[in-house]
């Protein structure tokens, strides 16, 4: 019999919580620690596949940044944006998965404006879907109701890791299990595990479990960052924030938040860092002043809720969240509004810690509080949408956490602009599991001295991926690394903690998991050896996952997955590498063809002591080794003269002779869905039937 479970204004019925015992063991097959969006897109996953889940997390409410941190304006790049056009698909079909996609649907069909779905029911200016966090954690809770009322997910809230049980008998330590503490009784209680996945906002579960990691900014023999100064500075870290969700009132309505002890004396809330203005240059270099309720104002720049389908003009209702810092005005002024930059939460005693959120709490509070004493006393704070009781956030916006060594680290050279000229994308790792894109490095330096701050080329950010090796730490099995603890750098983290971002890690750490459990294979197996890496990539893709940058390539295509795999593999990738397009009607070159071959097969290289073709001349037609390699094996043949016709198409009939020749046991397989005509070949076709040679040649 189900157990009865609802929820409420975006929290769980109390029947959804497990309340462990003092002293009291569980056993699951994944945990998951931490309250991200990280760890609630893996748990959600692995659950979608089956497995039991015990999610470990420090709030009731799940969610992360789109709900404790009351930050529901998702940060899309401008790629999740795009719409459709004659030759791409909506940004939402192509930038995020179909799971993402569906979340972010369904928070649309929970708030409507004026009775109608809209695409972005606040129209914020920043961001092109925002909500309120009660919403958010609405649409979240949805599809966990059911694996709470049949037992498969365990949800234990206000606990956070305090000691890991390791065993050190095999040659690396293994993760079996760890202790948390309760917030509110005071118990300590253990959860095993056969994989555990660190998915903490702040990295706490590598702390406390002594593994290495990295803390700040690093030094440049620590990642081989260019940009990085020699020597380490771990007290550079990223500001917190935290939101306040307020709402605009009708004249005389607003109520005061309250002036906080300290309001103008002490350093953290000093008034020079607060404004209520918005400064922009015109055309004509002239600055042109935004007013707090204006068109583009610090109001709309994330608005969450609007009572009228005008989507520039703020009305009273509105509801809109206080995250804001901005760099000059015409003074040339630094001021960082709500941003918190004393301290750091990462590398210091918990009492530390503790005393800089509260100094942060109270910084958020003396921003309100200014905004109400100058120019916009119509606030109302909406504690309802935040679960408190004055508005603001239960926890701080986390933008930078402890980050393992990982066997893969995401470097500023391979993401920033700078290394890649004339091109669409950045480094196409060929084990990647998701992809991301945030059109800049967005850095919040915190007070310390010596920030390392990239400019021009340096700081833009060009479509990324997330390579499987990031998810795996050097040298303790057992663990999966999430959330902003994977293999990031502190620069390259600026771009990779972005919502739609950490949602996929979270998605790709959840598939990890789950072959971890399903093959009993340590995750550092499974992201090491190929037919595994394959593996799980074909079946991420099946299930709607982007793993390569394609604009034009739905996660609903019937070809997703074959184009999506030998893309990352590097097989078959855009003929143009300044476009995001594959062209999957275009005609494929015999060229083309012979070198895609070679590749997926692996076949040795060789070169002649005299070209075969006479129109392919070895440093004169880029395709000469892999001609040369097929027709040393046997496999084709030139069109007649002493002729290849390199760049002339290829029939599907001639490609089916070539798959027959190389691997005739995958033969039927290949061309299942290909008519063997002597119609031009496609180029999803080309992925299609290599995609099956290339799973027989790894046995999968």
């Amino acid at each position: 019999m189900s157990t009865t479970i609802t929820q409420r204004l975006g929290v769980l019925s109390d029947a959804a919580f497990t309340r462990p015992a003092h002293g009291a063991t569980l056993t699951s097959s994944i945990l998951v620690v931490g309250g991200s969006t990280a760890a609630y897109s893996a748990t959600l996953t692995a659950l979608q596949l089956n497995l039991d889940v015990c999610l470990v997390q420090p709030q009731a409410v799940v969610g992360g940044q789109f709900t404790a941190q009351a930050l529901p304006a998702s940060d899309d790049g401008d790629l999740l944006r795009k719409k459709a056009g004659l030759l791409t698909v909506d940004g939402e079909a192509f930038a995020i998965s179909r799971s993402q996609k569906a979340f972010r649907d369904r928070q649309r069909q929970l708030q409507p404006v004026a009775g109608r779905v809209v695409s972005n029911p606040g129209s914020g200016w920043v961001s092109p879907l925002a909500t309120t966090p009660v919403v958010a954690a609405s649409a979240l809770n949805e599809p966990l109701i059911p694996y709470l009322r049949n037992g498969k997910l365990s949800l234990i809230p206000f606990a956070e890791p305090i000691r890991v049980v390791m065993d050190h008998t095999g040659q690396r330590p293994k993760l079996q299990g760890v202790i948390f503490g309760d917030s509110q009784t005071g118990h300590e209680f253990t959860v095993t595990a056969q994989v555990t996945l660190e998915a903490t906002d702040l990295g706490d579960l590598l702390e406390v479990g002594d593994i290495p990691a990295f803390v700040g900014q690093e030094a440049r023999s620590d990642t081989g960052e260019a940009i990085l100064p020699e020597e380490a500075r771990p007290q550079c870290q990223q500001s917190i924030t935290f939101d306040v969700v307020v709402e605009c009132t009708a004249p005389g309505r607003g109520v005061p938040i309250g002036k906080p002890d300290g309001f103008g004396v002490v350093p953290w809330l000093n008034l020079q860092d607060f404004t209520a203005l918005f400064w922009t240059k015109t055309k004509a270099h002239q600055w042109h002043k935004w007013d707090f309720f204006s068109d583009y104002g610090i109001f709309r720049y994330r608005r969450l809720q609007r009572v009228r389908l005008d989507d520039k003009k703020v009305h009273p209702g509105d509801i809109s969240v206080i995250n804001w810092g901005t760099s000059s005005d015409p003074d040339h002024l630094f001021r960082c509004g709500n941003d918190y930059r004393p301290g750091r939460l990462v590398g210091v005693s918990r009492e530390e810690r503790q005393l800089h959120i509260q100094r942060a709490r109270r910084r958020s509070q003396a921003y309100v509080h200014y905004l109400q004493t100058h120019g916009a006393p119509n606030l109302k704070p909406r504690g309802d949408l935040t679960w408190t009781a004055d508005g603001i956030a239960l926890e701080p916006y986390i933008r930078e956490a402890r980050r393992g060594k990982a066997l893969t680290t995401i470097r500023h050279e391979d993401v920033a602009e700078t290394f890649f000229p004339h091109q669409a994308r950045a480094r196409c790792f060929e084990d990647a599991v998701g992809i991301g894109q945030y059109h800049y490095l967005d850095l919040h330096g915190n007070d310390a001295e010596g920030h390392v701050s990239p400019k021009g080329k340096d700081v833009v950010a060009l479509p990324f991926s997330l390579p499987l090796g990031s998810l795996v730490p050097v040298n303790t099995d057992g663990l999966v690394l999430s959330a902003k603890s994977l293999g990031t750098t502190h620069i390259t983290n600026a771009a990779y903690r972005m919502h739609p971002m950490e949602w996929a890690i979270g998605e790709a750490s959840g598939f990890l998991a789950v072959f971890a459990v399903w093959t009993g294979l340590a995750p550092r197996v499974l992201a090491t050896e190929e037919q595994h890496v394959r593996k799980i990539q074909g079946f991420m893709a099946r299930n709607g996952i982007p793993i390569f940058w394609f604009d034009d390539i739905s996660h609903n295509d019937s070809d997703f997955e074959p184009i999506q795999v030998m893309a990352a593999a590097g097989l078959i990738r855009s003929e143009n590498l300044r476009t995001l397009h594959f062209r999957p009607h275009g005609p494929v070159s015999r060229a083309v063809v012979a070198t895609a071959l070679v590749n997926v097969l692996k076949l040795p290289r060789t070169v002649p002591p005299q070209p075969t073709f006479i129109d392919v001349q070895p440093g004169q037609h880029w395709a000469y080794e892999a001609i040369e390699t097929l027709y040393a094996h046997g496999m084709i043949a030139g069109v007649g003269g002493h002729r290849f016709a390199p760049d002339g198409p290829i029939t599907r009939e001639q490609l089916s002779f070539l798959v027959k020749k190389a691997m005739p046991e995958v033969y039927d397989q290949a061309f299942g869905r290909t008519p063997r005509d002597r119609q031009n070949l496609q180029r999803r076709e080309l992925s299609r039937v290599l995609y099956e040679v290339l799973k027989g040649r790894l046995g999968i």
